[in-house]
């Protein structure tokens, strides 16, 4: 069979395994398609303070940091009252509006699904739904919650701060990969399995390895990942679009921070496109876990000053994904290989996909340590007994 063939097979395989595995554990029915954001930024769009226009929500996150700079208490906080959809997920906002902001926009989508359930074309399916998104969006209000970006739209957006982001000298940003969305945002059961289990962990980890470190950890899901098994978890397009939006979180973070990317399944591919345009000496780790793929042959093609590391369990059955990228589809050489050039970090006891967060898991104590720079603490998998060297 020619080279060509070869590949095409591969990537049916590719497809195959992902019918017959689960690209995740949890699939989600798709929402409504309301667009509650989009009736947000026209009215954003549309407003003013004080007679002053407000900036493009596309705006730069120094440009918006600027403007609110500019205004009074009061006028942020009017604006924060007028458009809280907006202010929530804008990044260069000040922090503390933010929070307000996604609090009051929480407020509002509890009231639109206890209208909505009132519908008498919605299925019992779709009642059950609303009410697992109410329980949702209350979980989220609760007392001392730091929701950094909430959007109901679709499926729905959001992340959360863990720390004092503020004043963080170090932080960490967990990327999830598909099949997230506001419900599966955070579990009951299962809750280290879902980003905001897997960001309190890693706070609580790091923590305890140093408690004097400024540290801050951020469960960032607010991308549009793929649903179940669709097409879109064999394809680069939603983490493209992911990665366009991980950037400028990062962009908005204080600037004297260092800042660590803990990348999840396909959100090691977000991580993996974002990785050449991140700012230079600001982000100083980027560990890959559970990983597909990164879009890139080698570490070196990342074009990044940050360390790259990768882990993974010998039970994830990502490691049986043929790791390739043909014709769009596939997401290229394994992070874990020699040949990759990654630092490959142990992640014994992690126990499946899901599991390399949980307590006990040799990557838990390891993703930890990146987090608080206390590369001296690394423990290495057996194929790289040298990934900590040469750390400062």
């Amino acid at each position: 069979m020619t080279s060509p063939g070869r590949a095409v097979l591969a990537v049916f395989v590719v497809l195959v395994l992902l019918v017959t595995t689960g690209w995740t554990a949890n699939r989600h029915a798709r929402r409504w398609d309301s667009d509650p954001r989009a009736a947000a930024l026209e009215a954003w769009l549309h407003g003013s303070i004080d007679q002053r226009r407000l900036p493009r929500p596309d705006s730069s996150p120094g440009a918006v940091a600027r403007f609110f700079t500019s205004l009074t208490a009061r006028q942020q906080q009017q604006l924060a009252e007028r458009h809280p959809l907006v202010v929530g997920n804008l990044d260069g906002a000040p922090l503390n509006l933010r929070y307000r902001a996604n609090r009051t926009s929480l407020g509002r989508a509890i009231r639109a699904e206890n209208r909505r359930r009132l519908s008498s074309d919605l299925t019992e399916h779709g009642r059950q739904n609303s009410l697992r998104l109410v329980h949702r969006y209350r979980s989220l209000l609760e007392d001392g919650r730091q929701i950094l970006s909430f959007d109901p739209t679709g499926r729905g957006r959001a992340a959360e701060v863990f720390g004092d982001l503020a004043t963080a000298e170090r932080v960490s940003v967990v990327v999830p990969g598909a099949d997230t969305d506001l419900l599966s945002f955070e579990r009951t059961e299962q809750e280290r399995e879902a980003p905001v289990g897997m960001a309190r962990a890693l706070y609580a980890t790091g923590r305890h390895q140093d408690p004097t470190a400024k540290l801050a950890v951020v469960a960032w899901a607010d991308y549009t990942t793929p649903s179940g098994i669709d097409f879109d978890a064999a394809t680069g397009g939603l983490a493209a679009d992911g990665a366009d939006r991980l950037l400028r979180m990062v962009d908005g973070l204080p600037e004297r921070t260092s800042t660590s990317l803990f990348c999840h399944s396909y959100g090691s591919v977000v991580c993996g496109l974002a990785a050449s345009r991140l700012p230079k000496g600001k982000v100083v780790d980027i560990a890959v876990f559970g990983s597909p793929g990164v879009r890139a042959d080698r570490a070196e093609d990342l074009n990044t000053d940050a360390r790259v590391w990768a882990a993974r369990d010998s039970s994830d059955w990502i490691r049986n994904v043929p790791h390739l990228e043909f014709a769009g589809l596939g997401h290229g050489a394994d992070p874990v290989s020699d040949d990759f050039g990654a630092r490959v970090l142990s992640a014994d006891n992690a126990h499946g996909h899901n599991g390399y967060l949980k307590p006990g898991t040799t990557s838990l104590r390891n993703f930890g340590s990146l987090a608080v720079g206390a590369y001296d603490a690394v423990a290495c998998a057996d194929q790289d007994p040298l990934c900590a060297i040469g750390l400062t």
